[in-house]
């Protein structure tokens, strides 16, 4: 670290005990109720604390609809949980407009949107109508109802859930609505030793209680808190780099990926990156970013944004492989 480096990270707002504390109690919380899956959790809270939407993909029954509803619980805030299913209307999420007989009047009768984390459950069970009706409220944080539009409450949080495409009576989420995630993440199976502790807690049936120790203010708090850690020119650089070779991987010598990839990441990718790695770092009790956060995040925030070519797919080269093959290539400051 050069001493410019040095003086900047020093003029840097500290990451106290406070915060760790704050973060360390919301997942003391769900591990509660969650076995295992401390990735999954980290990286919702990685979402709650940058205000970024998070995809979980996975077969039923790891625990991803109960992890989202237990951090809900551990705040003090609002939360609704969307069902999709293929007969789910755009007015079933946003809300409509009702007639009111008595006055001869319509009144605005609010969707389950209108809360501060929503759970959209099995998201690609809907139509791309349904899905299409979250854009708005996602990158704009409002809706529009009978042409008056509605800001959303802060923080307002979509975590939504999916089955595997290959599993039968799902709907690829359109390119626009993948893109708005921050991230996307891949639950897997617990260990031998995780699933018997879930047998043991839940076989019994009875409801574990949670704890709700964060409030809104200090979720927004930490927010601006994250915003303001330093980045150095050098990593600003290296996240650059990385989302600018996922479209020319030829310019990191990666000449054998350009025709596996479609399409690159967007620049939305590169401020996604940039705010969960300093998300990530303030989960450490840092107050500046260094490579290896953005290498522990990179796959997330980049995983559903490079859409591969069907010669990827005839080679069974996934995303995931493709963003390990360019981590590799790109060396570290």
């Amino acid at each position: 670290m050069t001493e410019r480096s040095a003086a900047a990270v020093a003029q840097a707002p500290a990451v106290g005990p406070a915060d760790v504390a704050l973060a360390q109690s919301v997942m003391h919380e769900v591990a509660r109720r969650v076995v295992g899956q401390e990735y999954m959790v980290e990286r919702l809270l990685i979402s709650l604390l940058t205000g970024g939407h998070v995809l979980l993909e996975g077969v039923p029954g790891l625990a991803k609809t109960l992890a989202v509803r237990t951090l809900a619980e551990t705040i003090r805030t609002t939360f609704s949980r969307i069902q999709f299913t293929p007969d789910l209307l755009p007015a079933d999420v946003i809300g409509t407009q009702v007639y009111d007989q008595s006055n001869g009047q319509f009144s605005v009768k609010r969707g389950p949107i209108f809360a501060n984390i929503v759970l959209a459950d099995e998201i690609n069970r809907a139509p791309a109508k349904v899905q299409a009706a979250l854009l708005e409220a996602m990158q704009e944080k409002q809706v529009t109802i009978g042409g008056t539009t509605y800001t959303l409450d802060e923080p307002f949080l979509v975590l939504a859930t999916q089955n595997p495409i290959e599993q039968e009576g799902t709907y690829p989420l359109p390119e626009a609505q993948v893109d708005r995630f921050m991230m996307k993440l891949r639950v897997g199976y617990p260990t031998r030793d995780e699933e018997k502790e879930i047998m043991r807690r839940m076989s019994g049936g009875v409801a574990i209680p949670v704890d709700r120790v964060a409030s809104p203010a200090a979720i927004l708090e930490a927010r601006h808190r994250i915003s303001e850690l330093y980045m150095d020119d050098r990593i600003v650089d290296y996240i650059v780099e990385i989302v600018h070779v996922t479209r020319t991987p030829a310019d990191a010598g990666l000449q054998d990926l350009a025709s596996l990839i479609e399409f690159g990441a967007s620049p939305r990718a590169t401020i996604a990156l940039a705010q969960a790695s300093r998300a990530h770092a303030f989960l450490r009790g840092r107050n500046f970013v260094t490579p290896d956060d953005v290498k522990a995040i990179a796959p997330d925030v980049l995983r559903h944004r490079i859409l591969t070519s069907f010669e990827a797919e005839a080679e069974a080269v996934s995303s995931d492989r493709i963003v390990q093959r360019i981590l590799g290539a790109i060396e570290s400051p």
